[in-house]
This record gives structure tokens, C-alpha cells and sequence, in this order.
């Protein structure tokens, strides 16, 4: 019997839902094999390549890209990338040797996986959404194992392969001691008065950041707080029919760097519907109002959302109708408290924490019995 390796490929990148919960698996394995070696895959001039080297693994980037929706040049040469990426990525294997190789998602995922399945690698998928994308269900043929995040995927994966582990998350967010009035206390707000984080995006979500800028003098009017991550692209100005007293009541940032004191300090949340901030909530249990972006993939936010609203667990508000409803929705679930504690209550339910340790698990059961 060959010796067992400690070598093992992460294949993630694109945005932050794909990246985090790779790196969280990647620590949460280290602490099982400390000695494992990770080579991180992704995609040249994403994210991932600042993300992950910063975190302390090493990556490779290859020259994927995805097909732009709108008609442009750029499509031309979208298929000869895939050619090369397929071809790096077949390098990258060969010359690593890993035992397994996982795929969080990401364009750069899908080349690795299908050339690690061609070599017969072993290989695991990570998926974040209710809803799997084009790329995964396809790469399911031939994984050993999918990790899920929420339950019924037997719709589109083998349910011999389903393992219902949860979404890793940042081991801050569960291990968050902050309680509500050092949260509140931390972004400079009364520890007695009622918050609300809205969390824009880290770009900005426009329909979310004009639809609570539009109730922003009824908010403070009421004597309620509120923390607001617009995202870098959007710029707050003050209204005018905000009474000077009350704008302490406002605590307004283009990125919030602190979410676990963010998410101790909230007491109702409003936000877009993406895997990692879903599962950030379900661990928190804040009541949350989800307004998913109708700009993704396969409207996986949408889907999402309703898995918790199905679950009595959230409240789900279109985007096309946030601007006139937002309002409306937010101070009817504030006057609510039973529904609040409904909804918490169903959100502990849903939680499942060590999801990352789970994931490693899995994987190194893999490694032991390929």
C-alpha cells in the first residue's frame, strides 16, 4: 500500500463567497494534518490572487475567463483560454501530485477538476447555493463526494454523493463573543435603541442603498440606528430632513472591516442574498429582510432566500420593489416582535456549524480510502 500524501489542490476564486469558504476549509484542515501541503487555483487578475497569498497558502493563476453577457470582442478569445487553462491546469497537477482535489467554485474550478477527474484524482465539490450552477452540476458526474449547504440538492446531484455539511464561514462570525451592547457600543451607538444593519455590498447595491437612503429620516425619526455599508461606489450625502440631534443615530461606512461587531450590534438585517452572507445570517439568527441581486447567475439569490423564507426563517422583497417597499416591510417586522423571535428561533434551526471542519474530514477520509 502507497504511503499517504499530504498534498491537496483548492481549486476557488471569482468572488468572496467562493474564496472565504475555501480558506476556511484550508485552515480547518490544517488543524486536522498540520503538515498538509495546499496549492490554491484560480483565475489570473481575480480577487483570489491578493485574497489567498494573503492568507498565508500559495496560488497559481490561469488565464480563464468567463463569457461576457453583453456582445463584445473579448468572447473571441474565451475559448482559447479554456485551452490553455485546461492544459496549465494539467500541469499543475502532474507536477504537485495531489491526493484530492477540491472545487469551491470560480472559473479556474472547473478546468482543475475536469483535468484532476481525467487523471483520477479524487475530487470533492463545495457548493454554496440552493441552486448549483451549469459548471458544478456537471463536474458532479464525476466527483466523489458534493458538500452541500442546504438540503433537497438530490434534485440535481446523486444523493449517494450528498454530504449536508453547511457553508464554511469565517471562524470569527461563529466564534463571535460580542454581545449586542459592545457591538453597539464599538460603532458608537446607544446600547438601548434598536439597530438596523444594511450591508450594501462591498461595490454597492444600488437598489439597496437608495431604497434605505429614501427612509433614512423616517429611520431616525423613530429614534432607531442604523449601520450602513454602502460599498465604495455609492456616496451618502446627509438629508437635509434629518434633525441634527438625530444623525448620531447614523453610523454610515463604505466598507465594514468589523462584521462580527456589526452582526452582535444588529438587531434587524437587510441585505443582498449571496451563499456566505445567507449562512453568516443563519449563524447570527438576526431577523433579516434578503433583497436578492437580480444581476446573478441563474437567479441563485432569489432561490436562496427562499429556502429561508420557506422556513419561516426570513423575509424575502424583490428588487424591483424595494424602493417603494422597503419601508414599509422594515417597520411592519420592527412593530413585530413575535414575528422577530419567529424568525430567529427557525434561523438557530438551520444553523450547522463546523462546516469547514466537516469539509476536511471528508477530505481526508478521501485521501484514505482512494
Amino acid at each position: 500500500m502507497k504511503p499517504l500524501k499530504n498534498k491537496f489542490i483548492f481549486s476557488t476564486g471569482g468572488t468572496g463567497g467562493h474564496i472565504f469558504p475555501a480558506l476556511a476549509t484550508a485552515d480547518a484542515l490544517r488543524k486536522l494534518e498540520p503538515n498538509a501541503e495546499i496549492l490554491f487555483i484560480g483565475a489570473n487578475n481575480r480577487m483570489e490572487m491578493d485574497k489567498v497569498p494573503h492568507h498565508g497558502y500559495p496560488i497559481i493563476g490561469l488565464p480563464i475567463q468567463g463569457i461576457q453577457r453583453k456582445l463584445t470582442l473579448k468572447n473571441l478569445i474565451v475559448p482559447f483560454k479554456i485551452f490553455f487553462s485546461l492544459c496549465k491546469a494539467k500541469r499543475i497537477i502532474k507536477k504537485f501530485k495531489p491526493e484530492v482535489v477540491v472545487g469551491f467554485g470560480g472559473y479556474a474550478s472547473g478546468a482543475v477538476l475536469r483535468k484532476a477527474a481525467k487523471m483520477k484524482i479524487p475530487t470533492i465539490i463545495q457548493e454554496q447555493n440552493s441552486f448549483p450552477g451549469l459548471t458544478n452540476r456537471i463536474l458532479s458526474k464525476k466527483a466523489k463526494l458534493i458538500c452541500v449547504a442546504y438540503s433537497g440538492m438530490e434534485k440535481y446531484f446523486n444523493p449517494e454523493k450528498i454530504i449536508l455539511t453547511g457553508n464554511p464561514i469565517r471562524s470569527e462570525i461563529f466564534s463571535n463573543s460580542t454581545t449586542s451592547e459592545k457591538g453597539k457600543k464599538f460603532f458608537g451607538l446607544d446600547s438601548e435603541k434598536l439597530t438596523i444593519l444594511a450591508i450594501g455590498g462591498s461595490l454597492g447595491a444600488r437598489t439597496i442603498n437608495e431604497s434605505i437612503n429614501k427612509i433614512l429620516p423616517e429611520i431616525a425619526a423613530k429614534n432607531y440606528q442604523i449601520i450602513w455599508q454602502t460599498g465604495r461606489n455609492y456616496n451618502y450625502t446627509p438629508s437635509k430632513q434629518i434633525e441634527p440631534e438625530k444623525i448620531q443615530n447614523i453610523f454610515v461606512q463604505d466598507f465594514i472591516f468589523e462584521m462580527p461587531q456589526a452582526y452582535a450590534a444588529a438587531d434587524i438585517i437587510i441585505s443582498r442574498a449571496g451563499a456566505i452572507a445567507v449562512s453568516e445570517i443563519i449563524a447570527m439568527a438576526k431577523p433579516v429582510i434578503f433583497i436578492p441581486s437580480p444581476n446573478v447567475t441563474d437567479d441563485h439569490q432569489t432561490k436562496n432566500a427562499t429556502a429561508l423564507v420557506n422556513q419561516n426563517a426570513a423575509i424575502l422583497l424583490k428588487d424591483s420593489e424595494a424602493y417603494e417597499l422597503l419601508g414599509e416591510v422594515l417597520f411592519d417586522l420592527i412593530d413585530d416582535e413575535n414575528k422577530r423571535n419567529e424568525m430567529s428561533n427557525n434561523l438557530k434551526k438551520l444553523a450547522m456549524p463546523n462546516a469547514a471542519e466537516k469539509i476536511a474530514e471528508k477530505i481526508l477520509e478521501l485521501r484514505e480510502n482512494k
